[in-house]
Formats: structure tokens, sequence, C-alpha cells
């Protein structure tokens, strides 16, 4: 069994100086912490970024690059691991899940709390874990075919996770879609929920636009701080609302959002809440935001939502052709409820 990890630093890898700070290493510290890597039937194949990269500095042209890297390996390779850091970890496993359209093999993200070499680690299990369902196959095919997050024993779809604890081994949470697998004595795979994508074609599109503004509401928001945040020089914008998608309805700021929209951005309605959906126009406060064509982002992520309009903005020069596929279901991120 043939696995490609590509190992961007993160937690990991990272050792203590002489000042008790926590720095990043390279692969060779993660190889001597699992002695058990050797018992393994697999062959390995590691890509190391060079130099390592903290999370908190990932950006489209990284991803772009770990697409291609497996692009150039995939036919290959029996499935990828790729160690990253966990605080931008779903935004990574989100563009990922966009740029590689048609995935018959796995691309498995995965890290740690704390550092491999570390007596309470968590690195090791994940490690392990990752490898194992990254080579998972059953018929002759992966029985994994897409980017997700493996971490605390718990497989999530990438497009559907987001980090919600810093504190915890248990970092990640999938409230809107179930759990794709879970690593107890035994490896428990819930088949309905994971893709099938056995008769489509492998493609890696690389081109990303990142011209994507946020515009996160809150009682008592002036009106040019929203104006300020429509005029910025961006495509889209990734509107944060209320419960189900609801907004204060006074006029000027109906008016403010209906102005941008009829200057070619899209606004796109994603809920601050974490669990749930968007449903535009079921309540009063919503009714008017789909009548001026603000778009439904339904149950997707704030991570899904910012990625994926970065990626249809990278494919599409038209702005209509952008709002219609952002509402559409392309790689499993959102549940179209109407």
């Amino acid at each position: 069994m043939k696995i490609f990890i590509i190992y961007t630093g993160g937690t990991i890898g990272m050792v203590q100086d002489e000042s008790g700070t926590f720095v990043p290493f390279d692969f060779e510290l993660i190889k001597n912490n699992l002695p058990d890597l050797s018992r393994l039937d697999y062959q390995l194949t590691v890509h190391s970024f060079n130099p390592i990269i903290d999370s908190s500095n990932m950006n489209p042209e990284i991803w772009i690059e770990m697409a291609q890297i497996i692009k150039n390996n995939y036919d290959e390779y029996d499935g990828f691991v790729i160690l990253h850091g966990s605080d931008t970890m779903a935004f990574s496993a989100s563009i990922l899940s966009f740029l590689l359209e048609g995935l018959q093999k796995p691309i498995i993200f995965s890290g740690s709390q704390l550092p491999i070499g570390e007596i309470r680690t968590d690195a090791r299990e994940n490690m392990m874990t990752a490898l194992e369902i990254a080579s998972a196959k059953h018929n002759g095919k992966s029985i994994v075919q897409e980017v997700c997050i493996l971490f605390d024993n718990k497989l999530f779809r990438g497009n559907r996770s987001f980090k919600y604890n810093s504190a915890k081994f248990e970092a990640f949470r999938s409230p809107n879609y179930p759990v794709l697998a879970e690593a107890g004595i035994h490896l428990k795979y819930n088949f309905d929920a994971l893709m099938n994508n056995s008769d489509k074609e492998f493609i890696c599109h690389n081109h990303v636009d990142n011209h994507v503004g946020v515009l996160k509401l809150f009682p008592g928001i002036s009106a040019n701080t929203i104006k300020s945040i429509l005029d910025a020089d961006v495509r889209s914008i990734v509107m944060e609302t209320f419960g189900s998608g609801n907004t204060t309805t006074d006029k000027w700021f109906l008016d403010l959002l209906e102005s941008a929209i009829k200057q070619g951005k899209n606004i796109l309605n994603i809920s601050q809440c974490k669990v749930g959906s968007v449903e535009l126009g079921r309540y009063e406060t919503s009714q008017g935001l789909k009548s001026i064509g603000v778009l439904n982002g339904y149950d997707m992520t704030f991570e899904a939502a910012v990625t994926k309009l970065m990626y249809l903005q990278g494919e599409l020069a038209d702005q209509a052709a952008v709002a219609y596929w952002v509402e559409k279901d392309i790689r499993g991120e959102l549940t179209v409820n109407d």
C-alpha cells in the first residue's frame, strides 16, 4: 500500500527551544517518535514544505501547490495524508475539496493539539489512524473518496467541519453532517454518509480568486461600517446573519445590500449559528433579503462558504454563474432545504 504524506507543519511536529517556546521542526521528528511506522506494510513517501508553514500563514498559493502535488502523484498512490496545523485546517480541507473534483482516493487531513514528543500527545493516534483510513479499501476501491479531517478518533467531511476547541483533543465538530467514521477497537465507517465518486473523472483545478469579503452582523452595527465592507474591492461577500438567516428589516440596511447587488456583487447569507440552516423567507426578517437577491448559503460552514466562493470566482468570470453555483451542492458541502 502506497501512501503519500504532505507535511506542512503544525503542532504535531513542534519542539521546545531553550526559552520553552514551541517552534516547528521537520518530519524526522515525527518518524523518530513513531517507531510503529516501520511495522506497517505501507510504502510511505513524504513531501515536506520548506520552510515549514504555521497554519495561520496558509494562503491560496499554498493551497494550489498542495492540490498540484496531489495531482502529480495521484495515479501512483493509494491515499494521501496531509499533516497540517489545526487552526486553519478546516479552510484548507474545504478548498481542497473544491479544487480536487471527482476524487476516488482519500485525502486525510490530520495533526494534533500537542507535539508528538509530548508524553500525553494525541499526535500518534491521529497519525496512525489517518494512515489506516488512507489505505482502507473495499472490493479494490478506496472506502473514502473525498477530503476529510481526522481528529480524536473521528473522521469528518472536510468541508463540513470547523475547529471549535483549542483546549481539548476533540478539536473539530461537524454538527450539520454525520461523522464518516469512528475509530474504537475497530474502524467503523458510516457508508451511507461517504461520497462515492467511482463514476466520475478526477480533475484538479488550479485557480483561486480571493476577492471575498465578510460582513458579520451584530445589533447596533452602523451604516458606515456596513457600507465600508460592501464598498470593498471584492466580488462576493459572506454575510453572517442571525438564527435561520435573519437580519434587521431597517430600510437603510436593505437599501445598502440592494445597491451592492446591483453593482454586481454577490452576497451569500450564512448563519452565525453552528447548527441549523439558513431559510430565506421563512420569517419576515429574511423575506426582504430574498426579494433583493441575497443568496442562500443553507448550512454551509463559514470555512466552506469563503473557500467555495474563492474557488468559483477562480473558475468563473461571470458573477451570475458564481451566484448560481454557490447555492448548489457541488462537493457535499451543503444540504438544500427547499
